[in-house]
């Protein structure tokens, strides 16, 4: 089988047959398995957003675990007033009411330039969190596999890659059923958890794990804001089904609605039931086991079944939140590189009508931030939630000018809705950005504006290409054109090439380069024979070199005629088999590159296939 039939057989065996693009409107998300692709980031995080409180109230001491349960309903009551703020967004923009475009539409380029970048980085720190996340949760229940996380991590986000890469319906199929084992298995243990304690059946954890750290630090309100900048991120991707409206079956508004509401509801319930039976089992925060593992260890009793369950549903469901940024950072990738503000190449849909390039470029990035921080989750953390609440901000703040502008019935009720989510979100994002700054927050505060900038000098080159391809004040004017054909001898190569160059122009010179004066002699007697008639030119070589004199020659040929083409036909050999090669100079593929940037310069080379 040829080598590009070896790849292409790869290729279909892991991506999947292509899809005609007239079957797009087949690959549509449902509510079911829009929930399980589009809400898997927000769901997953009650894994680990309470353990994140925890992780600083413990700082102070035991005592202090208490205040995670008034920190948790504060978290809760404003998801759900995003949330709703978010759903008035989905049916103002049934098109895709992403933080970019509702930015873009109200706000102006400056404010939808910050969201974009902030939601871009969001979303490979979603990745990067999730899979940290599933793979401490899989080190929680195999303590043995803790010194492999950098590897895990990676191979995870590789499988996500080519499930994505397979499209949007089959990557639903892959991730519902993880997603929805995960919603039975926590409310299954908050169920159970609950009933214990209503029934005073409860056991607190005999033997705690160690702490993280030393308890002692004072109770200051920097430390209670940390403790609740930490715990938003119950709050990550709760934009993400706003993004994706358009993936949706028709009514694509009245399904992205109903499935935004299915996941708040859902991830408040579990969110607020897992801080719940954290303090009634009096969990402790440690560096060995998540807290969920220690929850549904006290609650099933011991490693049984169920608790290996539960750890299987969290571990699936935190690798596959990650399924949330793969689904947006193609498509916001995609809407970037429409208003060219990003590469043309993030606008293509690969063989299974998904955005293949965004998808790996995703990948790619994740892997980096992975290895980067050795695969830990409580080291990402601090990077995560400025994008987050960045996007939040600017999109509400734009619905309200939006309102406003529309007018309509009922607008400023509409208006004060996303007025207070703008207030409540901004709040959060400065509560945000200041404890989480010395963490490492401050990078991603750098890197928007970089993204900003980056944006704009692609802007700015995309603009100045197509001044210079308008049709605009061109006259056309007839142009003659010089053909040249670079030789080394004469046989049936340059016998081809030269019919070829003789179809292009009455101005044909084969260019023969001089290191040799008895070879030159023969090659002239041989040209009296086999040239055609073309004219022959034989240039000096006095350092043997075969590449200068021949550039020399062409620059020449430029200055006198800067108006005129100027083609350089190359008889260039195709072996029978790809290692062949080996045994041929490439002084074809260095004149092409040689000549690449020389203006009103044509290279075309003449295949010459070997039998054998």
């Amino acid at each position: 089988m040829p080598q590009e039939g070896v790849l292409s057989h790869v290729k279909r065996l892991l991506v999947g047959d292509p899809i005609p693009s007239h079957l797009a409107h087949h690959e549509r998300l449902s509510r079911v398995t829009g929930l399980a692709v589009l809400s898997s980031d927000p769901l997953s995080s009650v894994a680990y957003a309470t353990e994140e409180i925890l992780r600083v109230l413990v700082l102070v001491g035991v005592g202090a675990l208490g205040l995670v349960q008034p920190i948790a309903l504060v978290i809760a009551a404003i998801l759900a007033l995003v949330v709703f703020s978010y759903r008035q967004t989905i049916h103002a923009y049934p098109g895709g009411g992403g933080a970019y475009l509702v930015a873009k539409d109200n706000l102006g380029e400056l404010p939808a330039l910050v969201a974009a970048g902030a939601l871009l980085i969001d979303y490979v720190l979603t990745v990067a969190v999730s899979i940290a996340a599933g793979v401490a949760a899989i080190t929680s229940a195999l303590p043995a596999w803790h010194v492999n996380r950098v590897e895990l991590t990676a191979g995870l986000v590789v499988v996500l890659m080519l499930g994505n890469l397979r499209g949007v319906r089959e990557s639903g199929r892959i991730f519902a059923v993880p997603t929805y084992l995960f919603i039975v298995a926590l409310l299954a243990l908050v169920g159970v958890g609950v009933w214990h304690v209503a029934a005073g059946t409860a056991v607190p954890l005999a033997a705690p794990p160690p702490p993280i750290a030393a308890a002692g630090a004072p109770l200051t309100l920097f430390l209670l804001l940390t403790a609740f900048a930490n715990g938003c991120t119950a709050m990550t991707g709760v934009e993400a089904v706003s993004n994706g409206v358009p993936a949706f079956k028709p009514p694509e508004a009245q399904n992205a609605a109903g499935t935004m509401i299915a996941m708040a509801v859902l991830s408040i319930a579990m969110f607020v039931g897992i801080t719940l039976l954290a303090r009634a089992y009096d969990v402790v925060p440690s560096a060995q086991e998540t807290v969920v593992s220690q929850i549904a260890r006290a609650v099933f009793q011991g490693r049984g079944a169920a608790y290996y369950l539960v750890q299987a549903a969290t571990m699936l469901i935190l690798v596959l939140a990650a399924n949330t940024a793969y689904a947006d950072f193609p498509r916001l990738a995609s809407l970037l590189a429409r208003d060219r503000y990003l590469p043309r190449q993030l606008m293509n849909q690969g063989d299974r009508l998904a955005f293949s390039n965004g998808i790996i470029g995703l990948s790619v990035f994740a892997v980096l931030l992975l290895v980067a921080y050795g695969g830990d989750t409580h080291s990402l953390i601090p990077l995560y939630m400025i994008g987050v609440f960045v996007s939040f901000t600017m999109s509400q703040a734009g619905m309200v000018l939006r309102w406003r502008r529309m007018g309509g019935p009922g607008w400023q009720t509409s208006a004060v809705i996303n007025g207070f989510g703008a207030l409540v979100t901004g709040v959060v994002l400065v509560v945000v950005a200041v404890t989480k700054a010395r963490e490492g927050a401050w990078i991603v505060l750098v890197l928007i504006p970089m993204h900003v900038v980056f944006f704009r000098v692609t802007r700015r080159h995309y603009d100045l290409v197509a001044e210079q391809l308008s049709l605009k004040h061109w006259v056309p004017r007839p142009r003659r054109n010089t053909v040249l054909v670079p030789i080394s001898g004469v046989h049936r190569a340059v016998v081809a090439a030269i019919d070829y160059a003789r179809t292009l122009s009455a101005d044909v010179r084969a260019v023969y380069v001089n290191i040799d004066a008895a070879a030159t002699s023969q090659l002239e007697r041989e040209w009296a024979q086999w040239g055609q008639g073309v004219r022959l030119v034989v240039l000096e070589s006095p350092y043997r070199s075969l590449m200068e004199p021949l550039l020399e020659y062409i620059g020449r040929i430029g200055v006198e005629r800067p108006e005129d083409f100027l083609t350089v036909v190359l008889p260039e050999f195709v072996p029978a088999r790809w290692w062949h090669h080996l045994f041929h100079n490439q002084r074809a593929l260095l004149i092409k590159g040689s000549l690449l940037f020389m203006p009103n310069t044509v290279v075309t080379s003449v295949p010459f296939h070997l039998a054998r």
